[in-house]
């Protein structure tokens, strides 16, 4: 369902976007999508990182207080109260497994959005270099745009993974099921930001080769921070 509403985001921006050939300063339709998604995503988890984080500290403080009374207690007079409070506090002590292995899960999650982060920041900073490089036709700006966007469009599919994993913790899901979607999810983002940064490094690499003197390679290793 999510997926079909940011699809359906996307295609309305981009119709009703005009296009303007030799516009270099247009700023894609699909990037304030993924920043928004991304971003909400990322208070998403820190907000349940958070709840957990504090019922973590009351299960272990709870856990303190079993371990106190027991401590307290004969040898000879542990084993009876054992037996007799083991099925009471089991929960404190599930709970307590359960809530650490969800908050890994989420620290994890947070991993990935922030990587889909890094892709977003080091697209923007190479399109905004590449729009100002005169080694580069108007046409091929507009082709490094549709390559942009067709990254940044399979970026979303990731966000849509990670609410899937998300929306698990409240399902039947296993925890093998839900190791399967992170990893893949992991994956995919890797993949987008591999892309994107071969992607960059090629045109940085044809504007090099375009430049006809000395001076004018230098001056586009000092345009692109390149030492």
């Amino acid at each position: 369902m999510k997926t079909k509403i940011i699809t359906c985001i996307i295609c309305l921006l981009l119709i009703s976007t005009p296009v303007r050939p030799a516009e270099k300063t247009a700023a894609l339709p699909i990037l304030e999508i993924v920043k928004a998604v991304t971003k909400k995503v990322i208070k998403a988890i820190d907000l349940r990182i958070q709840k957990l984080q504090n019922k973590t500290i009351w299960l272990q403080n709870a856990q303190k207080k079993i371990e106190n009374v027991l401590s307290k207690l004969k040898l000879d007079e542990i084993s009876d109260w054992t037996k007799k409070q083991k099925e009471l506090y089991k929960g404190y002590y599930e709970e307590l497994a359960k809530v650490k292995s969800i908050i890994t899960y989420y620290h994890r999650i947070k991993d990935i959005t922030k990587k889909q982060t890094r892709l977003v920041e080091e697209y923007e900073r190479a399109w905004n270099l590449f729009k100002q490089d005169t080694h580069f036709k108007d046409s091929e700006i507009q082709y490094m745009e549709r390559v942009y966007s067709g990254i940044l469009e399979e970026s979303v599919k990731n966000i849509d993974q990670i609410f899937l994993i998300l929306d698990s913790f409240s399902t039947q899901m296993s925890d093998l099921k839900r190791l399967e979607i992170i990893n893949e999810a992991a994956d995919q983002i890797d993949a987008n930001y591999d892309d994107l940064t071969l992607f960059n490094q090629q045109n940085v690499m044809l504007s090099l080769q375009r430049a006809k003197t000395e001076a004018d390679v230098n001056q586009v290793k000092q345009f692109y921070g390149i030492p």
